[in-house]
């Protein structure tokens, strides 16, 4: 059975093609719900715009499903509440 802590191992394996740190631990993840075999993912990024969000909506897709159990991913992209970097992200980013 998938857990939490397996899809989460998954999302660490995406990178922000711009910022080049996963998109864990840059938040973009709001929420994870898992009913074997399918996971629902609701997720942002750093903009409505931002070019990459296909592609790495793709990835999550992909990374996710290789967890053994899981067929179907569903990502939802959100942005209320917008992302905001927390105070220890910005220290790292220098910002």
């Amino acid at each position: 059975m998938a857990t939490k802590e397996d899809i989460i191992k998954a999302l660490k394996k995406v990178n922000d093609p711009d910022i080049g740190i996963d998109i864990w631990t840059l938040g973009f993840i709001y929420n994870i719900e898992i009913k074997e075999p399918i996971v629902n993912i609701k997720m942002t990024l750093t903009s409505p715009m931002c070019p990459y969000a296909p592609m790495l909506i793709e990835e999550v897709k992909t990374k996710v499903k290789e967890i053994k159990g899981i067929s179907e991913v569903n990502v939802e992209m959100v942005f209320d509440p917008p992302w905001e970097p927390s105070e220890e992200l910005r220290a790292t980013l220098g910002v």
